[in-house]
């Protein structure tokens, strides 16, 4: 099995472990990013592997997002993140095999917003989820698109806008995440659920994803590329102007010089 850097892989029969190890906050660069897409590529066309479980290295992050010193030093909002799309799999959409996310400590941004396209997810009893973006001068982008079908308008409003952290608990309440448990359990959970799913034909868990994917109401593939096009070709007006303005680098200028960012609004 190839190696990368920074991700612990553990092949447990038909099970691929995927463990992010990149200090300090497990972040995701696009470079790291393309290597996970390569990972999750290697699961999908592997027919011996059929179940994913990805979870974060230590105790207190899942992942940060969004690597900011990466931003900082001029990545940019639509870089090349890999054939799968941030983390690997948001956007790999031929990947009909499932996927768990035990989540072990903070998910952060696209950290949060990459949850959304799972298909499972287990959440250790400290973790939290939030989106920071607004206070570093850019926006979210899967969970402008999907957070607000998923929640209460005004708490997806909330948490988009203003940064609210959700506590795990909370996620569980509004059926966000499929279950919470201690710390110690998470990856026992992990692997449970895991060996459930292996009791399931592997060609009907492959029909349910793909029914899933062409009856989405969400039209997620559709959203996220007009959103990325829209970008690109000027038809998204005021996210092209957030990208293209100061205040898209000073927040990330900011946090790697930890200081307060200054808006400027252009």
């Amino acid at each position: 099995m190839e190696t990368f850097e920074n991700i612990n892989l553990t092949r447990n029969g038909a099970i691929l472990e995927i463990e992010m190890d990149r200090p300090k906050a497990n972040a995701i660069s696009a470079a790291y990013s393309r290597d996970l897409g390569r990972v999750f590529a290697m699961f999908r066309d592997d027919a011996d592997l059929r179940v994913a479980i990805l979870t974060g290295a230590g105790a207190k992050f899942f992942t940060g997002g969004w690597d900011l010193n990466g931003v900082a030093d001029g990545e940019e909002y639509v870089s090349d993140f890999g054939v799968g799309g941030f983390c690997g799999f948001t956007e790999m959409h031929d990947l009909l095999k499932p996927v768990i996310c035990a989540v072990n400590g903070l998910a952060v941004g696209a950290g949060f917003e990459m949850l959304l396209r799972a298909d499972f997810i287990l959440a250790a009893d400290h973790a939290a989820f939030f989106l920071p973006e607004v206070h570093i001068g850019v926006a979210p982008d899967i969970a402008t698109i999907l957070l607000p079908k998923y929640l209460p308008r005004p708490l997806a409003m909330e948490v988009l806008m203003t940064g609210r952290r959700l506590s795990a608990q909370e996620m569980l309440q509004y059926n966000l995440i499929n279950k919470v448990v201690a710390p110690d359990q998470l990856m026992a959970e992990a692997r449970a659920l895991a060996q459930q799913l292996l009791k399931a034909a592997p060609l009907s868990l492959a029909a349910i994803k793909e029914g899933v994917r062409e009856t989405d109401s969400v039209d997620f593939r559709d959203s996220y590329r007009a959103l990325k096009e829209g970008i690109q070709q000027g038809k998204w007006p005021h996210f092209k102007k957030m990208l293209e303005s100061s205040d898209a680098t000073e927040g990330a200028k900011a946090f790697q010089e930890g200081r307060e960012p200054k808006w400027t609004g252009a």
